[in-house]
């Protein structure tokens, strides 16, 4: 599936966010609203979305949300005690990919995908640090549905916050010493709201 074409449009500039030590590019409606409709309903039918679990305190705890994961061959992804091998990439996964990659300015060979079915999934504080990604990884994530809060706290001073409202169709682009210096996550809300799918596309080192 290609929505390249008549549906296309050039994104609207982004705003560049420079933070201590980290510096991030939101870029609030970078897919409009007809191709965002059809992306989320796309990959809410044709991911192999899988609810995965970690070992907490002595016990297997589900996460709190769906989760998948697609990219090149030897791509395996490893966090909280699990390893991930990909599974390959769809052809809309293939061009959400090749639009952002020229504004993000990096190429990417993987993406984690998260479902949040509704306001009680979310997901926890972390830094996605981890040695595979390299030590200034740029990480492009992208958002269909419901919009939901993304906070950002320093590491080591966690007076230090940041907030952004991502909404249906934006691009954010995190990057520079930001993985080193600052945590985030998606809170849980008690609103009543739809569901919504994150796509973060990295790059695995070999």
């Amino acid at each position: 599936m290609s929505l390249q074409g008549s549906l296309f449009e050039e994104p609207a500039p982004g705003n560049v966010i420079s933070l201590k030590n980290g510096e991030l590019a939101y870029y609030p409606h970078f897919f409009n609203k007809a191709e965002s409709d059809t992306y989320m309903q796309t990959l809410l039918d044709t991911i192999a979305w899988k609810q995965e679990s970690m070992r907490m305190y002595g016990k297997e705890v589900l996460f709190p949300r769906l989760m998948a994961w697609y990219g090149d061959v030897a791509t395996s992804y490893s966090f909280s005690g699990n390893t991930f091998v990909p599974q390959p990439w769809t052809q809309a996964l293939t061009d959400i990919r090749d639009r952002i990659t020229p504004t993000a300015g990096t190429t990417f060979n993987s993406v984690l995908l998260n479902l949040y079915r509704d306001g009680n999934d979310s997901m926890g504080w972390h830094a996605d640090d981890e040695p595979e990604l390299g030590p200034q990884p740029v990480i492009a994530s992208v958002n269909f549905g419901a919009a939901r809060r993304f906070l950002l706290r320093y590491k080591s001073d966690h007076h230090l916050k940041h907030e952004i409202l991502l909404e249906h169709g934006s691009l954010l682009i995190m990057k520079g010493t930001l993985q080193q210096y600052w945590e985030h996550q998606v809170p849980k809300t008690s609103r009543q709201i739809s569901g919504r799918i994150n796509l973060t596309f990295r790059f695995i080192h070999p």
